[in-house]
């Protein structure tokens, strides 16, 4: 076969792989929710569809699928129905830069573990994200409800304000590294302390930005009980429904998986460097664990850390929310990135 054939073939299967990897998890990661919240308030989570409750999520799959899909008569009917799926497209595609692994050698071919990996992976990321509000607002808009409509404002101006703190934190990163390509970003903290731990401040404002980015307790203002509908997706039943919820998830795995990429090392084990002689054999053990499942486990923590503080944490009021990521969050990335400009110019 031709290299673009080959190319274009091994995109394909690897698109495939991504696929089925993030609605496999969002799948998991419903019932897992629902399991780790329920611990957490002391109650049971599902437990009667398949043993431990674990079918839970086909028996949701099939009753969203057959539920009947209600259009209300004032919708924009081609806009309504297109919106959740832009939703869906946008976080799956945001997960195509992401390296989960080091690449490895098959044969005569060089395969890398992401599907794409462009040299400014990181502005693809960064132009994907920025398309996920569209979904928000046309679906908002076209329902043809005001209080949907107020909804996908307040989701709208909640992500566009988060939106700016968050990729100043992410430029924290790129400077530390000196390069917006995401395997060379991990590559960087393999001869550097992870940057968690040389951008405390940075990752603290990662991390609040990437849960407001994907509209989770405690910012998860769109849903706005004390008007008691449900926001920008008021109008959607079943499947339509689920899609947005599908969106969500999937962005949850994304963040999540970026945090890991950015400041946590990405595959790279945990070596710890000071065990004394007798426990050398742990050193050992740590560094024979492949990539993959070290990239797994960082990405399931941070997916945890989503439960937990959704199972702890009261939402705040919109106004304060506004506040906090005006003239708080965003101050402070400002302030961050501006430090860590002149500690690389000085090196």
């Amino acid at each position: 076969m031709s290299p673009v054939v080959e190319a274009f073939v091994e995109g394909v299967i690897k698109a495939a792989i991504a696929l089925g990897f993030l609605l496999n998890s969002f799948a998991i990661m419903t019932i897992m929710e629902r399991k780790v919240v329920g611990r957490m308030q002391q109650r049971y989570g599902p437990n009667r569809v398949g043993p431990f409750g674990l079918l839970q999520p086909l028996a949701d799959g099939v009753k969203l699928l057959m539920k009947e899909q209600i259009i209300p008569a004032r919708v924009n009917v081609p806009i309504y129905i297109v919106a959740p799926t832009i939703s869906v497209m946008v976080s799956l595609m945001a997960f195509a830069v992401i390296p989960v692994a080091p690449a490895f050698t098959a044969g005569p071919y060089r395969v890398g573990w992401w599907i794409s990996n462009p040299n400014i992976g990181i502005l693809y990321l960064f132009a994907v994200a920025s398309l996920g509000v569209y979904g928000i607002v046309l679906g908002s808009w076209s329902s043809g409800n005001k209080y949907s409509l107020l909804g996908g404002l307040r989701s709208t101006a909640q992500i566009i304000s988060y939106e700016l703190a968050f990729g100043l934190s992410i430029v924290s990163a790129i400077l530390l590294a000196g390069s917006l390509n995401l395997p060379e970003v991990v590559k960087v903290q393999s001869h550097l302390p992870w940057f968690i731990l040389i951008q405390p401040l940075g990752f603290a404002i990662f991390a609040i930005g990437g849960i407001a980015e994907t509209n989770r307790a405690p910012f998860d203002l769109p849903e706005a009980e004390q008007e008691l509908i449900a926001g920008y997706h008021t109008e959607y039943s079943g499947f339509r429904f689920a899609l947005y919820f599908m969106a969500e998830y999937i962005n949850m795995v994304t963040i999540s998986a970026l945090a890991t990429t950015l400041f946590l090392g990405g595959w790279l084990p945990i070596n710890f460097g000071w065990f004394p002689g007798w426990l050398q054999w742990l050193d050992n053990f740590l560094l024979w664990v492949p990539g993959v499942l070290w990239f797994l486990a960082k990405v399931s923590f941070f997916l945890f850390a989503y439960m937990w503080l959704r199972a702890t944490l009261p939402r705040i009021r919109y106004d304060r929310l506004m506040w906090f990521g005006w003239k708080v969050l965003l101050p402070l990335a400002v302030l961050n990135v501006l430090i860590t400009a002149l500690y690389v110019s000085l090196q």
